[in-house]
């Protein structure tokens, strides 16, 4: 576990103004039998009062005092699921090929890679990354900063989706791309709005003050 300077990093000031929520990092929405122990274990040790399933696939331990919080990620030995700072917040993906009947990709395993590859990159605002195994869209992808949507011919990659109070359907950006494709463009996306997005401007708001068409030339799809 990466060790943490700031004894508070991660802790999320609740509206009390006195307690706060953490949420572990738990990629693609996966977590391991002795993760489930220690989240048990840390639960009733220090009588978390809130333990809450997010819709990014976390589990949020909510109103914790200040100073049990260095304690609580020490016990856990879990990475930080980050939910305020400007940068990939989380993966969510749909199980796919792994075990859905539906599935036409292989949503959790492509879903890991994305989120290893881009976890920790600083980005102009939080970004939301969707991965569907399938066109149900069971990862919610249309309403993602970054959406992928797996179809029997490949991946289809979408950007700008907003689930917020002004929701928007996410832009296609190109479809029948291997994993390895669909990666390399996410790469070249996530780039082009480092380089250009406006300071906590989602990709929403990005894509529509740029414009799909000039963004889809930028990373060569035109």
């Amino acid at each position: 576990m990466t060790a943490k300077t700031d004894p508070l990093d991660g802790a999320i000031l609740q509206r009390d103004k006195n307690t706060y929520a953490i949420v572990p990092r738990t990629p693609v929405g996966l977590i391991s039998p002795q993760q489930l122990r220690a989240l048990a274990d840390v639960v009733e040790k220090y009588q978390v009062p809130i333990v809450k399933i997010t819709s990014g696939q976390r589990m949020a331990l909510v109103g914790m005092e200040k100073d049990t919080i260095p304690k609580i990620w020490a016990d856990l030995e879990m990475e930080i699921g980050r939910a305020t700072e400007l940068c990939l917040h989380y993966v969510q993906a749909c199980p796919g090929t792994a075990v859905c009947t539906f599935g036409k990709q292989d949503s959790l395993g492509l879903g890991m890679e994305l989120e290893e590859e881009f976890m920790g990159m600083d980005l102009p605002a939080k970004v939301k990354i969707g991965v569907s195994g399938c066109p149900l869209c069971c990862g919610e992808s249309r309403v993602r900063d970054i959406g992928l949507i797996g179809k029997t011919k490949g991946w289809t990659v979408l950007m700008g989706g907003n689930a917020g109070n002004q929701v928007r359907i996410a832009d296609e950006m190109a479809s029948n791309l291997s994993a390895e494709e669909a990666k390399e463009l996410l790469r070249k996306l996530m780039a082009f709005y480092r380089e250009n997005g406006n300071k906590r401007e989602r990709t929403a708001k990005f894509m529509k003050r740029v414009g799909v068409e000039a963004v889809r030339q930028a990373v060569g799809l035109e």
